[in-house]
């Protein structure tokens, strides 16, 4: 078994390291797992030759801590961790959370709000010199200008309230080997402006070419038309292929962000993925009842990355992006039978998948080489005629994985795009996902089903849910099997109406279901959807868009979505008041609460 990077400067000892080149500060506990964004690079820059130490969840509260592996000879890297620290610490209402599953024991406190920010700038006070590099989720997300929920306001982007050297946005390997190989040969980071995937702070731009330069920080934060202007350039550049550089002026400075990078090869995935992680958490971390992110992840496979589904509320499209990038059945397979001897394995792979699982290739060849259409989706409004829509092979690696000695069952969590498997004429994935794939519920995201709010989500009309739904059940009657189907569902997105969210209420009535569950629209960086909350603007199309923002409709929205719950009540009474729905307080099958009961006064 391989052994975990250095920690401490005892463990720099035993591996006769005097002083690392690199050492990386993470927001998560250390778990060596390609799961976590820290364990991959890590991993990657020794493989490349190079010394790394890692600190983990370093106190912030001074820079001791930040100085217990000493001075890297490079740099520092720093991150957050797998989740932006703020999403990580506040719930859609901005409630403090108790629990943090990737901190010891699960408890919450462990980093601090704003995570790279606070870390940078205790590395300026330790080391004002060294180097320093941001990336991971929280930086790659905020590299420009962007509405910030928590403060309610547009923020800096985060280069320069770190005042580190150097962004890696999207996933950073590819970046990284072109910056060590770069370093191989003399250079120094703090020169280092022309990587695909990263941004940097200058200046002077008179020596750059081929840019568009976005409205200002001056401007997106006092004018909400230019704020849109800025997001919907953003994301029409956010091609590897034809991306252009852009820049934004901060003050007297220019942020510069380089075009994407390229997306990883097939051979370059099966690399990250073979290198040799010891797939567990830390040691230390044991007597505090370990890491529990890493139970959701330890059995399960990631065969594939980016997502082309364009759902609005998700910022995939800035961060892994839309182009498939695939492993090869060979390194997957590889990883299922490491998997299946560890001591701890019970015969079960949790899942084999990616931000979508059924998305194992690009949705068609002309991407990879003209780069993804800017001003249309794959799927969304209606899929396109250039959809390559193909199960086979994705379906053909999860029946060797099942042969494989030792597995039991694999199961498919990380969801399934119903539009796209409704596609796919060629039922055969859709009956082993049924009979083979599934355990007792499949989960799925129609999100809502109400068309105005749909298409403001990207998401597919209606009826492709209710033809989903109709098909599901049939093949569960024609396998003889009884499982359940679990929507997710989101109250008070972008465009969603009270009434709106009364029409989903009736849906949920009329399917007999009562989630457990609902998401409130969580308004993070880097979303479509997020722009739309601040703007009240579609900046794709200009319109204007109606966006729920007091907490009283929130809550009513939400309520409306569990309005079997008796604490929900007197909200879900209050909405169908104000939105003329009496004909749903009342006894009949239709109804979703019964009427107020009368109030008897005493001595009558």
């Amino acid at each position: 078994m391989a052994d975990f990077l250095p920690i401490s400067k005892e463990d720099m000892k035993k591996r006769g390291i005097e002083q690392l080149d690199f050492i990386y500060i993470s927001g998560d506990a250390y778990v060596d797992h390609p799961s976590f964004g820290h364990a991959i690079i890590t991993r990657l820059i020794e493989s490349m030759g190079f010394t790394i130490g890692i600190i983990p969840q370093p106190n912030w509260k001074s820079k001791d801590d930040f100085m217990r592996l000493g001075k890297p000879k490079i740099a520092f890297l720093v991150s957050s961790g797998n989740i932006d620290s703020m999403v990580n610490h506040y719930t859609a209402h901005k409630k403090k959370r108790n629990t943090d599953a990737y901190s010891p024991g699960g408890k919450s406190g462990y980093r601090p709000d704003r995570a790279v920010i606070v870390y940078c700038n205790r590395l300026r006070e330790a080391y004002k010199d060294v180097p320093i590099i941001i990336g991971g989720i929280e930086a790659s997300l905020r590299r420009f200008a962007h509405y910030d929920y928590w403060d309610d306001k547009v923020r800096n982007s985060i280069l320069v309230d770190s005042s580190a050297d150097l962004l890696i946005y999207g996933m950073g390997e590819k970046p990284i080997m072109e910056i060590l190989n770069l370093i191989q040969f003399g250079k120094n980071i703090k020169d280092i402006k022309d990587i695909r995937g990263t941004c940097y702070l200058t200046s002077d731009i008179s020596n750059l070419k081929d840019y568009i330069l976005l409205p200002s920080f001056e401007d997106v934060s006092k004018d909400k038309k230019k704020y849109a202007e800025a997001f919907k350039i953003q994301y029409e550049e956010q091609d590897a292929v034809k991306g252009k550089m852009l820049i934004q002026k901060h003050g007297n400075q220019y942020i510069v962000q380089n075009p994407p990078s390229l997306p990883l090869t097939q051979e370059e995935m099966d690399f990250i993925y073979s290198l040799p992680y010891t797939r567990t958490y830390h040691p230390i971390y044991k007597s505090q009842g370990g890491i529990p992110a890493l139970k959701e992840v330890e059995f399960s496979i990631t065969s594939h990355r980016g997502c082309f589904g364009g759902c609005s509320f998700c910022a995939l499209n800035f961060h892994q992006g839309r182009v498939i990038q695939a492993r090869s059945q060979e390194s997957i397979l590889k990883e299922a039978e490491t998997l299946s001897k560890l001591p701890n394995f019970k015969g079960y792979i949790h899942d084999v998948g990616g931000p979508t699982a059924n998305f194992r290739r690009p949705s068609c060849k002309k991407q990879l080489e003209h780069g993804i259409c800017k001003n249309r989706q794959c799927l969304f409004p209606t899929p396109c005629k250039n959809l390559e829509v193909d199960h086979s092979e994705y379906l053909s690696l999860l029946r060797k994985i099942r042969k494989i000695k030792g597995i039991k069952k694999v199961f498919i969590r990380s969801g399934i795009r119903y539009d796209y498997l409704m596609l796919d004429k060629n039922e055969a994935f859709f009956d082993e996902l049924i009979k083979h794939h599934i355990s007792g519920q499949l989960k799925v995201a129609p999100e809502h089903i109400c068309n105005e709010v749909l298409y403001l989500m990207g998401k597919p009309n209606r009826r492709v849910y209710d033809a989903f739904v109709k098909k599901y059940f049939e093949k569960n009657k024609k396998f003889k099997l009884n499982q359940y189907l679990v929507p997710y569902l989101m109250s008070s997105h972008p465009g969603s109406t009270l009434k709106s969210a009364i029409e989903l209420a009736e849906y949920i009535r009329d399917m007999g279901y009562n989630p457990e569950q609902v998401q409130d629209f969580y308004p993070t960086p880097g979303s479509l959807s997020t722009t739309m909350y601040y703007t009240e603007i579609n900046p794709l199309t200009g319109e204007k868009v109606y966006v729920p923002k007091t907490r009283e409709e929130k809550e009513m929205q939400r309520a409306l979505l569990q309005f079997r719950d008796p604490k929900n009540y007197e909200l879900v009474y209050k909405a169908l008041t104000l939105a003329g729905r009496q004909d749903l307080i009342g006894y009949g099958k239709k109804c979703l609460i019964p009427p107020k009961k009368s109030k008897i006064k005493k001595g009558r």
